[in-house]
């Protein structure tokens, strides 16, 4: 974990559990987790292990995804069986896709990781540790008013960002600051507010614009044609679309000008913006963002530029149900690559 004076950067798979880990069995007061998805048993017993030394531990975890899987099961049984003070988010949301943490009332976790196994070494994945009291009063206010299932209201000047609400301009005016470069890692670029807002970096001010995404393999069936779409236009306008190799891409990243990020749970997709609760935060602190310049310098540099024609994206899709297929013959998952959130 890379520290500066106020806020602290988890890079995954570099950093791996230990910094979440750490924390978790050195809180002394209070834990306040809320979960997209929570099935570490590493973690899930270090969070049992806090509650029975003393520590006050809340937990809220999504109840479902909307394709119907319930990740959390287990989870929200081993927390209830241990007494451990566990909810479902609030239903005002049909997801709650925000991966935090507070800790001691002094210290927040602002995540694009899930806390499972494969997010601690198999995908590309970013924290911010925010020991600023008002980002942390902020983070700590919406999750007690999730909690009791009361609105939540963000201050009207902040550099953490909430939906619903105004992620997606605040993405928008993100990229609409920056003067020469954008770097992206991103999953899907499907939210055409968002795509308009690159079109105008691109053609308008000639920002030079570096997008990562997923292959199309790993896209969920019903994100495919638009997802495509908004890749494709990304391309026509002259905006090479990358796909990382050899590590999952999960990350919800964006650096302007190599001074400035903006780090969230939220992809740019309209239902992450219209519907679901989702965290992000601005930052600038210069040791922070020289470190995520360098790792995605290093992963465009091992990168390979997408083939999004019809027939490139056939042969991609083949050439991963052939891998998937010999895999399960030999009796291997594939963890690495299943769809993402």
């Amino acid at each position: 974990m890379f520290h500066d004076a106020i806020h602290s950067l988890i890079v995954q798979p570099d950093d791996g559990i230990a910094p979440i880990l750490g924390t978790i069995e050195t809180a002394k007061h209070s834990l306040d987790i809320k979960m997209f998805q929570f099935t570490d048993p590493v973690l899930i017993e270090a969070v049992i292990a806090a509650h029975k030394r003393g520590v006050k531990v809340r937990v809220m975890l999504n109840p479902s995804r909307f394709t119907g899987e319930h990740d959390n099961d287990e989870a929200f049984e081993l927390f209830k069986n241990a007494k451990v003070n566990v909810k479902e988010t609030n239903p005002k949301y049909p997801i709650t896709h925000e991966k935090s943490m507070v800790v001691d009332g002094k210290q927040a976790f602002i995540m694009s990781l899930n806390w499972a196994p494969k997010y601690f070494g198999l995908t590309r994945d970013y924290g911010l540790v925010t020991n600023d009291p008002e980002e942390v009063s902020e983070v700590a206010g919406c999750f007690e008013a999730d909690w009791n299932r009361e609105d939540f209201v963000p201050p009207a000047v902040s550099n953490v960002i909430w939906s619903v609400g105004r992620a997606r301009q605040e993405v928008i005016d993100f990229i609409d600051g920056a003067k020469k470069t954008l770097y992206i890692q991103h999953e899907k670029y499907v939210d055409t507010p968002v795509i308009e807002a690159l079109v105008r970096a691109k053609m308008k001010r000639d920002v030079k614009v570096h997008a990562t995404a997923l292959p199309v393999h790993s896209l969920r069936d019903f994100y495919i044609v638009e997802g495509v779409a908004g890749l494709r236009l990304l391309e026509d306008l002259g905006i090479n679309v990358h796909k990382l190799h050899g590590i999952h891409l999960h990350a919800k990243l964006i650096l302007a000008d190599k001074q400035r990020a903006l780090l969230s749970s939220f992809n740019i997709y309209p239902k992450c913006f219209n519907e679901r609760r989702e965290l992000g935060i601005r930052f600038s602190d210069p040791d922070l963002i020289k470190r995520l310049v360098k790792i995605f310098e290093s992963d465009w540099e091992t990168s390979k530029k997408m083939d999004l024609t019809d027939a490139g994206i056939q042969a991609d899709r083949e050439k991963y149900a052939a891998k998937v297929l010999a895999e399960q013959k030999e009796g291997r998952g594939n963890a690495g690559e299943s769809p993402a959130s």
